[in-house]
C-alpha cells in the first residue's frame, strides 16, 4: 500500500536502480512500453545523463515511505534542432500507486518545474489501452491529436498509440506572418 504522502524530487544517480527496476517491470509486463527488453543499469545510466536539475530535460521521482515508488521526466522529442522547444513527457508508478494521486503530483511538479524554459509544447504517446495514462494527461490538459493504428508490435500482436500534446506556453508571434 502506498501512503498518502507522496513527496516529488529531482532524481539522484541514487535512485536509478528504483526507476530502472519500475520502468523493467513494465517493458517484461505491459504493453505501455514497446521496448522488449529490459534495460540494464549501465543503460540506465547513460540515459540519466540526458537530465537536470534545470532546463528543458528533467526527471523527478516520486517518494512515499523512504522508497522511490514513480518518475516522470521530460525528454528531447525529436533530435533535429527545430524541434529544441518541444519535449515528449512521460510517467511510470509502481503498480500499487496507479490511481492514488502520484502520477499527477509528479506531473505537477514537472510542468512547474519547466516553467519559464524555452519550450513550446509537451507530447506523450500512449499504447493503448491505457485508462489510466489518458485520464492523468487530460486532467493535465493534454489533447489527443493523433491516434496511430497498430503502430507498435509486442507480445505477439499489434497495439495501437494516442498521441496527446499540451501547449506550454501561448503562441509567440514571431513576425514572420
Amino acid at each position: 500500500m502506498v501512503s498518502a504522502r507522496v513527496d516529488i524530487r529531482p532524481a539522484t544517480a541514487d535512485d536509478l536502480g528504483a526507476v530502472n527496476d519500475i520502468y523493467n517491470k513494465y517493458v517484461v509486463e505491459s504493453h505501455y512500453t514497446f521496448d522488449i527488453e529490459p534495460m540494464t543499469v549501465d543503460a540506465r545510466r547513460e540515459w540519466f545523463t540526458h537530465y537536470g536539475a534545470s532546463g528543458r530535460y528533467r526527471l523527478l521521482v516520486a517518494i512515499a515511505e523512504g522508497k522511490v515508488i514513480g518518475y516522470a521526466c521530460s525528454s528531447r522529442f525529436r533530435p533535429k534542432v527545430g524541434y529544441e522547444t518541444s519535449v515528449e513527457t512521460s510517467v511510470y508508478l509502481v503498480p500499487e500507486a496507479v490511481g492514488r494521486g502520484a502520477g499527477s503530483r509528479l506531473y505537477e511538479e514537472l510542468f512547474k518545474a519547466l516553467e519559464g524554459e524555452d519550450l513550446h509544447r509537451a507530447y506523450a504517446g500512449i499504447a493503448l489501452p491505457n485508462p489510466a495514462s489518458v485520464g492523468l494527461h487530460e486532467r493535465f490538459k493534454f489533447k489527443r491529436i493523433a491516434h496511430f493504428t497498430e503502430q507498435g508490435r509486442k507480445f505477439g500482436r499489434y497495439w495501437d498509440v494516442a498521441w496527446y500534446e499540451k501547449p506550454l506556453v501561448e503562441s509567440i508571434d514571431d513576425g514572420s506572418s
